[in-house]
Formats: structure tokens, sequence, C-alpha cells
């Protein structure tokens, strides 16, 4: 058991530490509950004046009680607005019923300044656009849910960016940057947030609007001449600022990542009384933001990545000032353990294998007008530190994509320190503490120190050019004796930083969970000043109230505290990574959003569609884990809340592998649907496309009668709807023979006796329906040198199923699976199948529904896609000089080799285009169902349909699963190839003998 009493390390004292250098948590109350009368009275005035969507169900309350934090604080409801006035109307409505306001952005805050018992306003899905951009000026104008990279990609069309960007700007936004004054990579470059912010359009919590920013002695004058509330506020303003000045000189940390505190220094005049400035960072605890106006700076048209390697991150972080010297624009480190947990997580091999020698590293950019000048930049420090005793190792990438993948090895930080194998649960809390750069090598020596004495472990890694260090660490919160010693942990480790000259958060805010800390940072006055800051803008302490400022406590409303005790229901998979619990499973997301990006990767295809909070993968898991928590969900697996939100999610298994720590929703939706219909009938759609093996083996005895049934215009309509098909989708014809009954009449050609046999896996789709890509598999084969059998009888992998939840009948059938193939996995023939989705089905479910099987095992670690066997055994296709666009099926993505279809693909020697364009949008029965099918299209055409329809007539489609074929044909008309029917083309356009000799190396 870790140690319960405090550290005894003696950090440098400073003199702000004597002012109340013994304070722990405040006793201030947890939040207060809010009446259901008065909610539902609140929730009927908004209906009434707002245009908003208006949710105040348990299923929204559960979506938003917790962000990227420890804490869960069920909020009242939430508001989801469409204009910039419903959001007035909302803040007005709460006003008048005395109800706490929320405004939230990504909700990745974690720090606990995101959840709260409020109404929160999520402007995310509708008011997330750039309302003006003008190069000349250099500012542009967005609304609170713009998302970062939104805004940076139409700035670089002008060489400009907004400098600020965390590893979340892929979907932050900019709404809630401005609420934490987050910072980034790049903040070496462009400063925080707070430095480029220009104005903000604000409303107050009683209902006052305007703009506010750097404000002249002559505008100030102005503004109190005109009376009112607004006078009375810029005149408290000006006094709170002439008051404090002394102290905000001598007390605020002189260093590049003061986030901690409010932002009292912009208050005076030599900083031009900005207003707005003194806003950010303020977290939606004064007023709340309508849109803001940003400064946009110079975007270097090219970069260099420099990494130097060191014995240890201690020795990276005191050559941090020498570095600095040569003008980088982005200076990241990261330790030896963060690069052993990502080898435990099987994260970035390739990534990994490009950093040089060492136990730590720098990362370090430069930006030049061209590439000669960055280069040149990276080479004159290269030549500096060559000179030094102690030089690290140096590697300078002039390859933009193994740029990226480095970058992606600093990004995944959060990713690879949550859910290690063999380590205890890692959290936030004490996660972003910045210092003096000057100091980074001698702060971590003291801890790493700290860190030991309570018997903590963490890997390091974050902004060392700007003093800022990142961490998770693994902190008992579960038991009260680990809370305990947690928050004594949290005293000594603010006493280190303060005695450093430091901040106690230099990113990521104070929330709840350093604002009791704060005194520690600022003593006793200044702490008074920030009351005094917040209750001009707030005198009803109604905006984000027990955060940033007169927090709740600490240790309340911890999400995984020691009051939650998990019940464990019978499962139908065996999470093994999850110490065999549902409950744990479905708490493995931390809120980073990843599944809120709009493009890049596959997940989250129905969040992307929609950009509503419960369709993403984050809200799904939230609403699964308040399922089995207990709470504002009531019904568990009965919930209709947790229901529909699942419905739309198209299982593509994105997430498990573009979530950092590998939520996989498809599994959970298939629990959660096994016990949600249990004992009750299901939707037509369900037995419809679930049993689609059933019905395929029927039809095809009489394939023409079938095609009728589903093709004639009326009939074929009838079927639809009964059914509960879209109208609009065609349905696929059945072959006139299937695969099957092709293989077992033709006649193979002669092999070698020890030519190596394969078991070719016949999938539903392309058996019954499309048995071309099959037939050039097997042709392919005999190519290689292989002897192609079938298995003994019909089977399917049940992958349908899974999507249906019907968990019960594809356990029996998979069993029968097991017992057909059982002597060839026992002499380990290969089972080769051309559906990702199949492949998958063996690789992931299959075991994890038969974790005590060894015959699953032995099929899962024996089953290939046809690329992944070809590659295995080097095979050599015949050259096809063409152009190819390929579209990989999100299985594949999620749970196969990508990377062994793109070799053979680049052994033909053609031009490949490997689209990143996400999940097609049909995902098996998902395109397919009318419930379903206009957000199948609103997918589709997001990226794929429209790259598609762009590609010339002689460019070759490429794309293996059926459902990604289908949704091509369907919405543009043209045909793709599977990969074997592209490797057989290969071989049709050679000379007739390459066609039946064995061509491997």
């Amino acid at each position: 058991m870790r140690p319960a009493t405090a550290c005894t390390c003696a950090p440098r004292r400073s003199p702000v530490m004597a002012a109340d250098a013994s304070a722990a948590v405040a006793s201030r109350p947890a939040p207060p509950a809010f009446a259901r009368a008065q909610a539902v009275a609140l929730a009927a005035e908004l209906r009434r004046t707002t245009g908003a969507d208006v949710r105040f169900d348990g299923g929204s309350r559960a979506l938003y009680a917790a962000d990227g934090s420890i804490y869960r604080q069920v909020p009242i409801g939430v508001v989801v607005p469409r204009t910039v006035e419903d959001v007035i109307a909302t803040v007005a409505a709460c006003s008048a019923h005395d109800a706490p306001v929320l405004m939230r952005g990504g909700g990745t805050s974690l720090a606990g300044q995101c959840c709260n018992v409020a109404v929160v306003i999520d402007c995310s899905k509708h008011l997330n656009g750039i309302v003006a951009l003008d190069p000349q000026t250099r500012r542009a104008r967005v609304q609170p849910g713009c998302v970062l990279d939104t805004l940076r990609d139409a700035a670089e069309r002008y060489h400009l960016t907004f400098g600020p960007d965390p590893a979340t700007h892929a979907h932050n936004t900019l709404g809630g940057m401005v609420g934490n004054d987050s910072c980034g990579v790049h903040s070496v470059m462009a400063g925080r947030t707070v430095d480029n912010v220009h104005t903000l359009d604000i409303v107050t919590y009683d209902g006052l609007r305007m703009t506010v920013g750097p404000t002249s002695d002559a505008e100030y004058e102005t503004i109190v001449a005109g009376g009112g509330r607004r006078a009375e506020i810029y005149q408290a303003l000006r006094a709170l600022g002439d008051r404090y000045a002394a102290l905000i000189r001598a007390r605020y940390p002189q260093i590049p990542r003061r986030v901690s505190g409010y932002a009292l220094d912009e208050l005076l005049p030599e900083n031009g009384f900005n207003v707005a400035r003194a806003l950010v960072g303020a977290e939606g605890s004064c007023v709340t933001v309508l849109e803001a106006e940003l400064r946009l700076v110079e975007s270097p048209r090219a970069r260099s990545l420099l990494v130097l390697g060191y014995p240890d991150v201690f020795h990276a972080g005191d050559h941090v000032p020498v570095i600095l010297e040569h003008g980088p624009i982005g200076l990241e480190g990261i330790d030896g353990l963060l690069v052993e947990f990502m080898k435990r997580k099987h994260l970035h091999p390739r990534n990994r294998a490009l950093l040089p020698p060492g136990d730590g590293w720098l990362l370090v950019e430069f930006g030049g007008v061209d590439k000669q000048e960055s280069d040149a930049k990276a080479r004159r420090l290269m030549a500096r530190l060559e000179g030094d005793g102690d030089a690290p190792a140096m590697k300078l990438f002039d390859d933009l994509r193994e740029e990226e993948l480095l970058w992606k090895v600093r990004e995944s930080g959060l990713g690879a320190t949550a859910f290690v194998p063999g380590e205890p649960d890692t959290h936030p809390g004490w996660e972003d503490a910045a210092v003096p750069p000057a100091q980074v090598g001698a702060y971590l020596r003291d801890f790493k120190a700290l860190l030991s004495r309570y018997g903590y472990r963490a890997a390091l890694y974050g902004h060392f050019g700007d003093g800022c260090i990142h961490c998770r660490i693994d902190f008992d919160l579960a038991s009260t004796n680990g809370v305990a010693t947690w928050r004594a942990f949290m005293n000594d480790a603010a006493d280190l930083v303060v005695g450093y000259g430091g901040s106690l958060s230099g990113e990521h805010g104070d929330g709840q969970v350093r604002a009791n800390l704060l005194p520690k940072m600022y003593g006793p006055e200044l702490m008074q000043a920030f009351r005094e800051f917040k209750a001009i803008w707030d005198p009803r302490q109604r905006m984000n109230p027990g955060k940033k400022i007169d927090a709740y406590p600490v240790d309340a409303d911890l999400r995984n505290g020691p009051d939650l005790h998990l019940p464990l229901p019978a499962t139908q998979f065996a999470y093994p990574d999850d110490a065999h619990s549902f409950g744990h499973a479905v708490n493995r997301c931390v809120g980073v959003g990843n599944c809120r990006n709009p493009r890049g990767g596959v997940m989250c295809p129905s969040y992307r569609g929609t950009r509503d909070e419960q369709y993403s993968t984050r809200g799904r898991a939230r609403l699964l884990f308040e399922m089995i928590r207990g709470g504002p969900i009531a019904d568990g697996f009965r919930s209709r809340a947790v229901h529909d939100a699942l419905d739309l999610c198209l299982a593509c298994k994105g997430c498990k592998r573009d979530c950092p720590v590998n939520v996989d929703m498809a599994t959970y939706k298939a629990e959660f649907m096994s016990r949600h219909y249990r004992r009750r009938l299901r939707p037509r759609a369900a037995y419809a496309m679930g049993l689609i093996w059933w019905w395929s083996r029927a039809a095809a005895k009489l394939p023409r009668l079938a095609n009728f049934l589903l093709h004639a215009p009326l009939v074929g309509r009838l079927a639809k709807g009964l059914a509960g098909i879209a109208p609009q989708r065609t349905m696929p014809r059945y072959a006139q023979e299937t695969f099957a009954h092709w293989f077992a009449r033709r006649e193979a050609p002669p092999l070698p006796a020890d030519a190596r046999e394969v078991v070719l896996w016949p999938d539903t789709w392309n058996n019954y329906f499309h048995p071309e890509p099959l037939r050039a598999a097997v042709r392919v084969l005999e190519a290689a040198g292989c002897r192609v059998r079938l298995p003994s009888r019909s089977l399917c992998c049940q992958r349908p199923l899974y999507a249906e939840g019907m968990l019960d009948l594809a356990r029996r059938e998979l069993t029968r699976v097991l017992d057909t193939l059982a002597d060839d996995l026992a002499r380990g023939v290969a089972v080769v199948g051309l559906e990702p989705s199949c492949i998958a089905s063996f690789r992931d479910e299959l075991p994890q529904l038969f974790p005590g099987d060894g015959r699953a095992r032995r099929l899962a670690d024996n089953s290939f896609l046809l690329s992944e066997f070809l590659d295995r055994a080097h095979y050599q296709p015949p050259p096809l000089p063409r152009r190819l666009i390929v579209q990989a099926h999100c299985h594949h993505h999620a749970s196969l080799d990508v990377e062994a279809e793109k070799r053979q693909l680049q052994k033909l020697g053609a031009t490949v285009d490997w689209l990143d364009a996400g999940c097609c949008g049909m995902a098996g029965s998902f395109g397919f169902r009318a419930s379903s099918h206009v957000l199948s299209q609103t997918i589709g055409e997001q990226q794929l349909l429209p790259a598609i329809r762009a590609a010339d007539a002689d460019t070759v489609i490429v794309a293996n699963g059926f459902s990604c074929r289908e949704q091509i044909l369907q919405g543009t008309g043209r045909v793709a190839l599977g990969f074997a029917e592209v490797l057989d083309l290969a071989l049709r356009e050679q000379m007739p003998e390459t066609r039946t000799r064995g061509a491997t190396q």
C-alpha cells in the first residue's frame, strides 16, 4: 500500500508560499441538487423561448455528466442552440430560474471544468462556423463551436494559422480554447490563446451583451459616460486592476505557461486594459462567449524536424535553454517510459523505430520560407550541440511522412499512458504543471523523486520549450486511503512547482482539481482579487460555480472514487483486457474526444454524419457507463436512450483502432443489444439482414424467383417494406450459380504434390451474390502455388448476427465453424478470406466468445485476408501499370494488416491512391435499413463518393468489402473490384502461361 504521509522532500520555496502554504482543500460543499420540478419548468420555458434542442432527459444528462477529468456531476439539462439568439435566450431563461450555466466546448477538459450541476450549452453541433477571415488584417471571427483545424485549414490558404494547437486540434473548439487558455506545440512560436485573442462578443448572466477587447483611455471614458451595467463593469474592473496592480506585477509568474488563476494582468495599463484577454482562461465562470475575433500569425511554409536522443529525460530538459536560443517553432519532450508503454500497447511500431538512440528525446521543429532555410536552422543547432561534451544522438528528418509519424508519437501521449497492460489505471489531476523553461531538467529530477516517494509512476512528456510537463499518474482513487495519499501528493507537488516559480497549470486550467491549491501560488490577497473579478461579472455565482474559484472539494464527485461499486453482469464476451468486466470496458473512455474528429481515420462515422455527442464513441461509452453505474439512466439494459444511441452505431470497429484507449464499441453494442432484446421481438430489418445467410441458402435454390421477389416493382417494394429495408436501396441480385457450386464442378489445374494447402473461406456475400472475387482468389492462390479447398459444409462467420446482438445464435453457429475446421486448424492449415469483416470476426470476436476453446485461438491465429497470406508468402504478382483508388474496409483498418495489402499493390507497379475517407456508410445492414439510410448516404457523401465520382474512367476502383463496393455502386454507378480481382486482372494481362505457374519468390 502506498504511504499515506506527505512527501518529505524540500522544494525551493518562494515568498508566496508563506501565505496559506499549509492550505489543503477548501470546505466548500459539493454542487447542490436542482429540484426536478424546477428543471421541468425551466425546460418548458426553453422550448417556448428558443429554437434550440432542449434535452433534459436522463440519457442526455448522462452524456454530459463527465469530461476528460476524474469528476462526474450530472447536469440539470442540455441545450444545443441553433443560433446565437438561442444562446442568449437560454442564459436569460436560466437566470430567471436561478439555474447555473456551463458553456461547454469539446468536452475534453482534464481539470473538471466541463462538468457541473448546471444547464450545459453545447455549441459544437450548429454554432461551429468561421464568420469572417481577413488575410490582410490577419484576423478571423469564429463561433464558439468552431473546431480549431477548421480555422487552421481555412487560414493556411493564405499561409496563416492560429498559433495555439493542442493535441486535440482536430476536434477541440475555439470557444473551449478561449475558456481554458489552451496552448499546444507551437505556443513557442505564437504564445497561448490569450496572446491571440483580439475581441470577444459576450453575454453576462444578467443579460448584458457587449463586445470587449483592448480599451484605450478614450474608449473607457466613452463607456463610463454611457452609464448602465456596462459602465459599472468597466469601472469595477479598472478599480480592481488599480487596487491589485502591485501584487499582480510581483506575484504573477513570468513564465510562458501561466494558465492558473484569472488573467488579471491583462487589466494593467501596460497591457492595454484588455477586457477580452482578462476573460480568457476563465473556464466559463464569468460570462458566455458568443463569438471570438482571433489573431492569425504567419504559418511557416517549410518545416524541418530534428529529433535528439539523450540518456534520460532529465538531460533532455537540461538542453532546453540552448535549443531555445536557436528559435525553434516547437520543442517537445518525451521520456523512455512513454515509449515503453507504447511498446506494451503495440502503438506506432514504425513511428518509434524512427527515434534515435536514447531514453529521453526532444522533438525540435524549425520553420522557414523554404526547406533550405528550415534545414539550415536545424543544422546550426546540430553544430552547436556537437561542440558540447554531452552531445545527444541526432536525426534530421526531411521526409514529410516520417515527420508526421514522429509527431504521432508525441500526440499519443495520453493514449499511451492510459490502460497500459500490467500497470495500474492512470488518471489526470496533476498533469500539466509548468516551470521556467530554463529549469525543466532540475524540476523533472525533483518531480520524479516526489513521485518515487509516494510510490507513484508516470511517463513524462510535454511542451518542454515552454516548461510545461504532462503526465498521467497511477493515483489510487478507488480507496479512502488512496484518495488521502493523492491529496497529500497534490499539496506537495504544488509546493514543488511554486518553489520553482511555476504555475500549477500550464495548459489544462484549474477547474476543480487544482483550484483549491491556488492560494499556494498567489496568496490570500490575490485570491480575494479573483473572487472580486468573478463577482463583477457574475454576482449571483451562477456561471460554472464551484470551478476555478471557491471550488468544490478536490475529492468530491470522483467518477471512479471509493463509493463506486459497479455490478458484474453476466456477459457474452469475455473482455480479457478489462479484467473480464463489462463495467470496466465501458469505463475505458478517458474523454479525449478523438471520436469527434470530422475527418481522418475511420472513427466515428455516425458522429461525423450528425455532429451529435450521443452518436460519438465517447457519448455511447458514457451512456453505457451511466447505465451500469445507475443514476440518470435507471432502466439498465432496457434503456431506450442507450438503445437509440447504439442503434446508429455502424459497428465499423474504427474506434478499436483510432481511439487512443481502444474502446471497442462494436463489441459493446452487440453485448447491449443481446441483453436489450432478450425475450423480445427485434425490428424487422434485424431478421432480414441478420439472418442473411439463412435467407441466401434458401434463395440459392431458386435464384430467379428470389430476384423477382426482390426486384419486381410492386413485389420488390412490398418485400423491402416488410423487411424494413429503405425503398431507395437496390437489393443486390443473387448469382445464378454460387461460388461453392462453381468450385465443386471446376477442374483444378495440375499442381505439385507438395503444394501448400489452404482453405478458402466462401463468405456469404461473395458466395451467393458476387462469386467473381472468390473465383479470382482461386486463380491467384493457384498461381502462387497453393492447393485450394473449401470447408466441408456451408458455414458463415456470423458477422451479421453481431451487429444485431443475436449472440446466442452466433455462438451456436460458430461452434459449427470450429467443429468443421478442427482438423485443418490442428494441422496448421491457413484459412484465407476476402471479406475483412469475416476475418476480423475470427480475430476479434471469436476468441472473446470462446475464451477457453483452443480451436478459437488457433482460428484467430491462422485466418488471413488474401493480401496478408500472399504477403507472408512473398508472392510477386505480375505488373499492372494502372491507376488504382483504394477504399479500405473499416474492419481491415481496425483489426487487420492494411500494410500487407499496400505492399502487394506496390509490387504491381501501379499508381495507388489510398483514400483516407473513413467509413463508406453502408456497414452491412446499416445502409440498407430504412431507419438509417439517410445517415448512411450522408456519411458516404462526406468524402468517399465524391472522390470516386472525380476519378477518371480508366481508374480502377478497389474495395475489398462487399458493403463498400455496394455503396460505391449505388452511390456513383462505378463498379469496384476486390483485391483478388485486381491481382487476377494482372495475371490475365500477362501471357497465358503465366496464369498457371507458381510465382512465389
